[in-house]
Parts: C-alpha cells; sequence; structure tokens
C-alpha cells in the first residue's frame, strides 16, 4: 500500500514539471518572394532543420521556394509578418463552421475533391496536412472544411427589419420563422451571447424581413388580393396577416400616394398561413436540418410521417437545405432526446474528431506538494489517508492522465499546464494574477468551493469553461461553469420517479432524520399513503413501533434517509432480521422487505454496515458513479501505473477530462458543444448538462443502483431511455 500512494506522489511530481511542454502545436506557411528557410525559421523562432523536418518533400534550402506549403513546428510564437496584404489577412479570418469526413475513393483527386466540395487546394492541405507530403490514397479519410456561403448580392438587396423577442421563444423557434439557420441570426445579431441560447423576452433581434415584403421578391402565387373594409387600419391589417405595416406600405406603394389606407382600396397581401397557433417552445420542439441529410432520412430518425412533416413546415416544399429549421409537435420530446427545445442527433464524438483543433487545458487542483514530503514514506502516506482532498487530487489526475494519453492517440495534440492550489484562495489569486489564461479553452478545478468562485469570477472575463470536479452547485452565480456532479434534487428526483414507475400497491414506510425534511416531504409527496417511522434522538428507531408497521401481506419498501453510519448499521440489521424468520433451523420467509434512499451518501459505505445485509434487501439508490466495466480504461491505467487498479477518483478523473477533450476535439468551443450534445457516458460517469442560464451548467446524467449478490449493479434502463451517444 505504501509503494502504491508513494508511486501516486512521485508520478504527479513528474508530470507536474512534464506535462507543459508534453504538446506541440502545428502552423502552415505559404513562401513568398524573396523568403528563405532562414528567414522562416526566424519568423517563427524555430530551427531550419526542425522545418525540414517536418517537410520530408523539403531535401535542402534551395527546395524552398515562392508558393511552397511548409508545416512549421511551433515551439515558440511566430513573428507577425507585416508584408501579408490585407486580402490575405482577411483569407486567414474564413474560419470553417464545421468539417465533413470523406474517405477517399479510388481514382479521385485533390483536384475532384476540390471541385466535389468547392473549396480550394490549400483550403484541403491546411486541414489534412499529410497530403502536404503524402500523395492522396484510397480509403485515406479526410477532413472536408466547410465554410459559410456568402452570396454577395443577395446581401447587398438584403432587407431588415426589427423583431421583439415573445416570451417562451428560443433561438430555434425565430429562426425557423424567418426561414433562416442560428448560424445567420448569430451573424445578424452578433452581440448576443455565444455561452448560452438564452433570449429574454422584449429582446430586440436585427432579421431578414420575410420573403415577399419586398418588391424585388413579389411571386403572383405567394399574394392575394384584399379589398379593405370600412375602418380597416394599417395596423389591424398587419395584425391580421402576420406582417409588419410597413411591409405592407412597401407592398403597396399607391397607400402612401392616397394619404393612407383608404375604404375599398385594393392591396396586395402575402397569403395567410395556416395558424399553428404561436411558434415557442410550449407549442414545439425544433430540429437543425445537418448537411447531406434527404427528407427520408429525417421522417426515419424524428419519428414521424412526410405528410405531417411537410404540412408543418410548408417551406419544404422549395427543397431541403442545411441549416434549415423544422418545428415539430410537443408531444415528439417523449420519444426524442431534446435539449432546450432543441432535438439533439446522436454525435459519435470520437468520429467527429477534428484533428486541427488543439485544446489548451488547465489543471487547478489541491495536491499540496508544499506539506508532503516525499523522502518521508510514513508522513506521506499519513497525510494521504487522512486528507480527502489529497487523495482525490491525487487520483483523479492520473486518471486525467490517462485520458490525455488517450486523447493523443486520436491524433489531437493538447497544450496542458497543471498548477497546485494547496488548497489556499490565496495561492490561486496568486496563480491568476502570475499566469496569463488567454487563449485557454477549459480550466478543470479547483476543489473548494472559495477557489473554484474566485477562478470562475477571472476565467468569465475571458469566457472560458471552467470545470468542477466534485461540486454540484455554488452560492454565487456563474454562467461560465460546468458542475459535473449532479444536485441533490436531480438524484432524488432520479430515484423517486424510478420508484413511482414500479410501484404497485407495496406498503412503503419512511425512516427520515430531521436533517432530510426535503428527503421526507419529496417521498411523501409521491406516495400520500406512506407510513412514518419514528426516529429516536435522531439516532435510532423506536423499534416496537416500527415492527408494528411492517406489513405481512404486503412487500415493504423503506426509504431510509439519514447520513449517520451507526443509524444506517442498525436499520438495515433490523430490517434484514424482519426479512427472514428463522424457524426449527430453516429459512422461512415472514415479511418481505426491499431498502431504498433518495441521499446516497458514505454513510451507507461505512465498515459498520453489512453488505450481506444491504444485499440481502435488494438496497437500490440513486447514484452519478457506477463500477467501471471499462476494459480499456482499467488496462490502461494498469499499464501507466505498474499494475494499480484505478479508483473511483481516478475513474473521475478519466471521464471527466475525456468528455472536456472529446468535446473541444469536437468543436473546441465548450459552450457550443453543450447545445448540441446530449448525454455521454464513459468508464464510470456520464454527463448531461443542463445551462440554467445565469447560475451555470448542471449535470443530469445518473443511475439507478441496486445491490445484488454482493455486488452493485446499475438497474437497466428501458429501450427508449436515453442512450449513450459515445
Amino acid at each position: 500500500m505504501k509503494k502504491h500512494i508513494l508511486q501516486l506522489v512521485f508520478t504527479v511530481v513528474f508530470l507536474l514539471a512534464m506535462v507543459p511542454v508534453s504538446a506541440q502545436n502545428y502552423a502552415t506557411h505559404a513562401v513568398k518572394e524573396g523568403e528563405t528557410l532562414k528567414s522562416i525559421s526566424q519568423q517563427y523562432r524555430v530551427t531550419p532543420y526542425s522545418i525540414l523536418q517536418a517537410n520530408k518533400e523539403i531535401k535542402s534550402a534551395s527546395d524552398v521556394k515562392e508558393n511552397t506549403i511548409l508545416i512549421i513546428p511551433l515551439n515558440g510564437q511566430p513573428v507577425e509578418n507585416k508584408t501579408e496584404t490585407k486580402q490575405e489577412e482577411q483569407e486567414e479570418e474564413i474560419i470553417p463552421i464545421r468539417f465533413l469526413r470523406h474517405r477517399v475513393k479510388r481514382r479521385e483527386t485533390i483536384f475532384g475533391l476540390t471541385q466535389k466540395y468547392n473549396i480550394t487546394e490549400d483550403q484541403l492541405k491546411r486541414y489534412n496536412t499529410r497530403l502536404y507530403s503524402e500523395a492522396l490514397e484510397r480509403k485515406m479519410v479526410l477532413q472536408i472544411p466547410v465554410f459559410p456561403e456568402v452570396d454577395e448580392d443577395e446581401e447587398k438587396e438584403l432587407d431588415f427589419e426589427t423583431y421583439t423577442v415573445r416570451p417562451k421563444e428560443t433561438r430555434w423557434s425565430i429562426a425557423h420563422k424567418y426561414g433562416i439557420s442560428v448560424d445567420s441570426l448569430l451573424v445578424l445579431n452578433p452581440e448576443l451571447d455565444k455561452t448560452t441560447n438564452y433570449l429574454a423576452a422584449g429582446e430586440e433581434l436585427k432579421l431578414p424581413r420575410p420573403k415577399g415584403d419586398s418588391l424585388k421578391e413579389q411571386k403572383t402565387e405567394i399574394f392575394t388580393s384584399y379589398t379593405v373594409p370600412p375602418k380597416m387600419t394599417l395596423y389591424s391589417l398587419g395584425r391580421e396577416y402576420g406582417i409588419p405595416t410597413d411591409s405592407i406600405v412597401r407592398l403597396n406603394p399607391e397607400i402612401m400616394k392616397e394619404g393612407g389606407l383608404k375604404e375599398g382600396m385594393v392591396v396586395r397581401l402575402p397569403k395567410k398561413k395556416d395558424d399553428e397557433g404561436e411558434v415557442n417552445t410550449e407549442n414545439f420542439i425544433f430540429y437543425e436540418v445537418k448537411p447531406k441529410q434527404n427528407i427520408f432520412r429525417i421522417t426515419q430518425n424524428l419519428k414521424i410521417t412526410r405528410d405531417e412533416l411537410f404540412r408543418l413546415n410548408p417551406a419544404l416544399e422549395n427543397g431541403l437545405k442545411a441549416g434549415m429549421v423544422l418545428k415539430l409537435p410537443k408531444e415528439k420530446a417523449d420519444e426524442l432526446e431534446v435539449k432546450n427545445a432543441l432535438v439533439l442527433d446522436k454525435i459519435n464524438l470520437v468520429d467527429s474528431i477534428n484533428v486541427e483543433n488543439r485544446p489548451k487545458l488547465v489543471f487547478m487542483l489541491p495536491f499540496r506538494l508544499d506539506k508532503v514530503n516525499v523522502n518521508d514514506t510514513e508522513q506521506a502516506e499519513e497525510l494521504i489517508k487522512n486528507r480527502r482532498d489529497l487523495a482525490l487530487s491525487l487520483g483523479f489526475y492520473t486518471g486525467a492522465m490517462v485520458a490525455l494519453d488517450s486523447i493523443k492517440k486520436l491524433g489531437v495534440s493538447v497544450d496542458v499546464k497543471t498548477y497546485d492550489t494547496q488548497l489556499d484562495q490565496a495561492k490561486v489569486k496568486e496563480i491568476l494574477f502570475r499566469e496569463n489564461l488567454t487563449g485557454v479553452n477549459a480550466i478543470i478545478g479547483p476543489l473548494a468551493p472559495g477557489p473554484l468562485d474566485e477562478v470562475a469570477v477571472q476565467a468569465s472575463a475571458k469566457n472560458i469553461p471552467v470545470i468542477a470536479p466534485i461540486s454540484s452547485d455554488s452560492e454565487l452565480s456563474h454562467s461560465n461553469v460546468f458542475f459535473s456532479v449532479p444536485r441533490d434534487v436531480v438524484l432524488r428526483d432520479k430515484m423517486l420517479s424510478y420508484i413511482e414507475e414500479i410501484h404497485k400497491d407495496e406498503n412503503i414506510i419512511i425512516i427520515a432524520d430531521s436533517t432530510h425534511q426535503v428527503a421526507h416531504d419529496s417521498i411523501l409527496s409521491k406516495f400520500p399513503s406512506a407510513q412514518i417511522a419514528k426516529v429516536i434522538d435522531n439516532k435510532s428507531l423506536h423499534l416496537d413501533e416500527f415492527l408494528i408497521q411492517l406489513s405481512e401481506e404486503k412487500e415493504n419498501w423503506v426509504f431510509l434517509e439519514t447520513e449517520q453510519p451507526n443509524m444506517v448499521a442498525s436499520v438495515t440489521s433490523i430490517l434484514n432480521s424482519a426479512n427472514t424468520a428463522i424457524i426449527s433451523d430453516e429459512e422461512v420467509p415472514e415479511v418481505k422487505v426491499r431498502m431504498f434512499t433518495t441521499s446516497y451518501n458514505a454513510a451507507f459505505e461505512n465498515e459498520a454496515v453489512s453488505k450481506t445485509h444491504l444485499s440481502n434487501l435488494k438496497f437500490t439508490f440513486s447514484s452519478f458513479y457506477r463500477e467501471s466495466g471499462n476494459a480499456d480504461f482499467i488496462n490502461a491505467y494498469g499499464k501507466k501505473y505498474n499494475g494499480l487498479i484505478p479508483d473511483r477518483y481516478a475513474v473521475r478523473g478519466f471521464d471527466v477530462t475525456m468528455d472536456v477533450l472529446l468535446k473541444l476535439a469536437y468543436k473546441n468551443n465548450l459552450f457550443e458543444t453543450s447545445k448540441y450534445i446530449g448525454l455521454t457516458e464513459y468508464a464510470g460517469n456520464g454527463f448531461d448538462y443542463f445551462n440554467d442560464w445565469t447560475s451555470g451548467y448542471f449535470n443530469r446524467a445518473c443511475y439507478i443502483m441496486e445491490y445484488e449478490d454482493l455486488t452493485i449493479k446499475e438497474v437497466e434502463p428501458k429501450k427508449n431511455d436515453i442512450k449513450s451517444n459515445l
């Protein structure tokens, strides 16, 4: 044991020293007139030899000629090249909005691919750097950049209006209403917060006028003639037809010539749309069309008929387009995975990696290396044994290192820095003051509430997400914090929903001490006929009264809500005895008892509590953690740490880190991926973040666990439950 603990300490000391230089970034450089290998190496602060090593096709300095594309290994920061033209700067600013995967077929050429995907050869090679030194080969998998479509002529002619957001509307519902993509909505309204999907009622947006408002877009088939009745005003007419009053005037210039809307005047108006009610989150859910999808695949995935889809979305008559927002009946939310009224596609993150994304990650954990003397074995062992924060940090970090190894094997380069917070808020302030967080994509840690709040506030100013490894909430509101441990209310609701689903006519009894009044009330609200067991001095059962409450006709389901190990041990012993009576040396069932809790905690894992009793009672609880069954992770961990078996802290470190890295490798923006990624599951933990707008992102992923034959197993979810997307 001593050997294993000290091994972890030495490992962390070594990793803390080595991790910051473990990753390397690359850039591409188009050689310009007059540039040489030496001048380019000086510009990027690298050696000429390192450039030659990264570009195998370049044999010597004489091979570096104008328009040659070089891969530059970045050990330092490139010096700004002031000879670049403004046109080149603008070209570099064009960033792909997403990537497609293409498996090269026989006889395909680079030129053919550029024509097929409407990109340049330079753009293709820039995001597939191996093509600089390797020929295109069959079965090679390429990342195809997709750039935003820009139609300059259309943009010049586009007319806009100001739209006031109504209650219960979302970005997707408004995008559907105006027939645009959410990306277009964000381009038109750059002031919108990129970290959330939130829209406030009354907020004003810039949006394109609906087609048909512009005289250039008039088509006779989408208009109707309307004879103005007596007392009709522009305002009431616009409200009836659902278009702005100024749009009516633009479509009918004679209104201004006549000095206003007159009785008997014949005007042209867009045909009325079918009244489906307000298009908002109360009436509909929404789906954003992805590239290369077709109507058949969408109807299959969304479990809707073609006729119903077209009835709700008449714009489909003009064709299906990527980015189009479709509305679906609200009741479909029961069959699909929905987040913030948006239907989520099941994304395989491993297959969606973009190797061009190079995440910059920071760990801030209390390793307490200022207290650990690695030369004193007994002192180090005692400190780790008695300090949960130290044991957690060491275990968590060893698991995180396995995640970094795993992501590296997938081709993703990660820049990592690690800091020892020493469980001291002043130390955290010192680190933040000293270090530059610019460009950091995510911070994992700290553990304690005070340091976490400090980091969250500082990181928020730079729009950096912070992942809380063990916290489920904060007294302060942090819109940039991802709380990776589900709140107590989430675990409690999960448990009660499960019990409600399987409950028939069982006799329910609640045993709760005074510190668990919320759990007591929650159970009682779900099961009003439940009996309440009397607890003496918050420590033990009133045994005589409790035994009377047990039923011999029905199975007894007992909820135990406490954090006191002695009470757990006592109650489980009593329930186990009641469960089986010994008559004539034979075990004869007399009373059937099962035990549950909505607030699983360390008391149930205490040494004083019999695991045999828990197993006999089929003890069932909700948990955010399940025993790791991931053989690949267990083997990788053992290989890295000389046969050590990962504890739950190591499993959590792997899961939290792997989740962050895969999401950053997908979009390199954790706030963006939180909009489109639902449940993800790894070795022992799941993550399903819900954005509470101003308070942060809260994990809702948890499991129902049950003791069976002295082991803890997950209760199998129903077939229609949300499955992992990893």
